[in-house]
């Protein structure tokens, strides 16, 4: 009810209205007040010459008064009583000496020959004025009009008074009763104002509530609604010009919807990180893959300080968008899933200069970071790989030049050594040219179906006849050890390239030869499940730490440097390895416990052949 209330006037429509009446009855109140006040003088005027004695009354009553008879007090009374006027209540006649000599009303005869106490009287005889007062008694009104008699002899000379009371009660009940008849007049033209000016008002209001539908309409995104033109005055153009405006807003918010997908699309398939922030830096937009990077929500990263959300907090916001300057940021620092991040701020600047904002772009250089860490510390086991035996090369010719050639016992040996690290620098330099030529795909595949049972027990056979002859070699003491094979009598076809595939069991078993103990036994296995065909290779040797088993594949990594080194090893072998066995589509690992030997692992697709004639027999 009270929402009604406060609802109904605070509406325009009453607004108008109560404007309306007010205006109309500020209007009449000022008329009828000056009207009142104008016809209250004319009342008044008017009763005031209504009660005038008349001149020829007046020279009678001058002549008795100035006659001097015992009589004329006689005389004096006839005129008086004969003269008639509604209006007068009451006339009496005073002398120059302040006496009654004559009354009208015959309740106060006893008054004649009395001395006037009235001052008004006196000082109309003693002036020669007329004055006129209007007084109050018990309620009534009454005008008082005192005039002055002059001599009829043409002296001028004032010899009396006539005083006149007169009841002003029906000249007020006149002016009442007009006021009255005004009020009225007032109260039924307000009514009938408040009404023309509420369908006025409601005229005008209608296409002004239309409209304030139609903005709610737009607002909650219906555009179809239209504003009715009553008329073609300035509110019907308002109208059409709103209508108008509609249709432009509706135009407008389709396009900037399409926009609007279409940067949402854009952004959701940027393989970038997009933050956008308002003026003080907090987030506003933030797309899926920025999300990703930073492991957060779309809740979580709302309205978020962007130094907050990078994990910069020691920058200030002003630094960061005054600088704009690039950086690099680690997500997840030392683990598993750690991010590196190329951080790029650009400022949103109005044609003023004011900065409404900022885009960040975040791009993940992890792989870059760590294919440049991988180069740089490439290059770096490069240098040092053959600055070792360039170093060795250069002592010993530098011995051979100063003469040690000349001694039979000390130059055969120091042209062996030369001799070995030529070859193992030759040998590095190959093992580097074939994995230069793999990662730049350019590594030919010669690939033919072979029987890996076959293929890998001839690969075996020469390893034991390599025992075989060290055995029958009496001059230098070898390694002995044992290799034990468990391998599938089924026949395994597979699509391999043979020369590279042996490259990779050599190593493994030149590796399994050189880190087993003397007396030792190597296991190789041939195995095969329903896709998958597996070559493992096992060692008695120390074994590999665990924290290296995920290293060893990388160039130049050795578990034990100065051994391999001392061994021949350019630790590029294995690294060699995984690359040939992933560019046959398989894989590569290793097992491994310290102090109880290691095992290589090689897993190669296999799809089972299907012999002639099985297929008949099915049918």
């Amino acid at each position: 009810m009270k929402r009604a209330i406060k609802r109904f006037f605070t509406s325009i429509n009453t607004k108008i209205a109560l404007i309306m009446i007010l205006l109309l009855l500020a209007t009449i109140e000022i008329i009828g007040a000056y009207f009142v006040r104008q016809l209250e003088q004319d009342s008044i005027a008017n009763f005031q010459s209504s009660i005038q004695i008349p001149s020829l009354v007046t020279n009678q009553i001058s002549t008795r008064l100035t006659s001097g008879k015992k009589s004329a007090d006689h005389s004096l009374n006839q005129i008086v009583s004969n003269y008639s006027n509604t209006a007068i209540s009451d006339l009496m006649v005073i002398d120059s000496k302040d006496t009654i000599r004559a009354v009208s009303n015959l309740n106060e005869q006893s008054r004649i020959g009395q001395k006037s106490t009235s001052t008004a009287v006196k000082q109309a005889i003693s002036t020669g004025r007329q004055s006129s007062r209007i007084v109050n008694e018990n309620g009534s009104t009454f005008m008082v009009q005192i005039t002055p008699i002059n001599a009829s002899n043409g002296t001028n000379a004032t010899v009396g008074a006539i005083y006149v009371r007169a009841s002003m009660q029906s000249v007020f009940d006149n002016i009442r009763n007009v006021s009255v008849m005004f009020f009225t007049a007032s109260i039924a033209a307000s009514v009938l104002s408040g009404i023309l000016a509420l369908i006025i008002s409601r005229a005008i209001t209608r296409p002004i509530e239309e409209m304030r539908k139609q903005a709610l309409e737009i607002a909650e995104g219906d555009y179809s609604r239209r504003v009715h033109v009553y008329s073609h005055d300035e509110l019907g153009q308002l109208a059409e010009a709103f209508n108008n405006l509609s249709v432009k807003i509706e135009q407008t918010q389709e396009a900037t919807e399409s926009e609007r997908r279409r940067l949402d699309s854009i952004l959701s398939h940027m393989t970038d990180g997009v933050i956008g922030t308002d003026r003080h830096g907090n987030v506003t937009i933030i797309n899926q893959t920025a999300l990703d990077f930073l492991h957060l929500t779309a809740k979580e990263a709302q309205k978020q300080p962007i130094t907050k959300l990078l994990g910069i907090e020691d920058v200030s916001l002003q630094d960061l968008m005054s600088e704009q300057t690039e950086r690099i940021i680690t997500i997840n620092p030392e683990s598993s899933d750690e991010l590196i991040l190329h951080v790029n701020l650009s400022l949103i600047q109005r044609v003023t200069g004011f900065v409404s904002g900022a885009v960040c772009v975040l791009h993940d250089v992890t792989e870059q970071q760590k294919n440049e860490n991988e180069q740089r510390q490439f290059v770096s086991n490069v240098s040092h790989e053959l600055r070792t035996p360039l170093t060795s090369l250069r002592a010993y010719i530098e011995a051979l030049n100063d003469g040690a050639w000349k001694d039979p016992d000390v130059a055969p040996h120091f042209l062996e050594v030369t001799q070995k690290e030529t070859e193992r620098m030759i040998r590095m330099i190959n093992d580097l040219l074939s994995l230069s030529r793999m990662d730049r795909g350019v590594a030919k595949m010669d690939v033919e179906w072979v029987n890996l049972n076959d293929f890998f027990t001839h690969i075996l056979n020469r390893f034991d006849m390599m025992i075989k002859a060290e055995a029958k070699d009496e001059s230098k003491q070898h390694k002995k050890y044992r290799i034990k094979r468990e391998l599938t009598k089924q026949d395994i076809w597979v699509e391999i390239d043979t020369d590279k595939m042996q490259q990779v069991i050599d190593n493994i078993m030149n590796n399994a030869i050189k880190y087993s103990p003397d007396g030792g036994v190597i296991t190789a296995r041939l195995t095969h499940t329903q896709k998958y065909v597996i070559i493992s290779i096992s060692d008695q040797g120390l074994g590999i730490p665990r924290q290296d088993l995920t290293k060893i594949f990388d160039r130049f990594y050795r578990v034990d440097k100065a051994r391999s080194r001392e061994q021949g090893g350019t630790g590029l072998g294995l690294a060699i390895s995984k690359e040939i066995v992933e560019a046959h589509h398989g894989k590569i690992w290793a097992d491994s416990a310290e102090g109880k030997g290691s095992t290589f692992y090689i897993s190669l697709p296999y799809e089972p052949m299907v012999e002639e004639g099985d297929e008949w027999d099915e049918v």
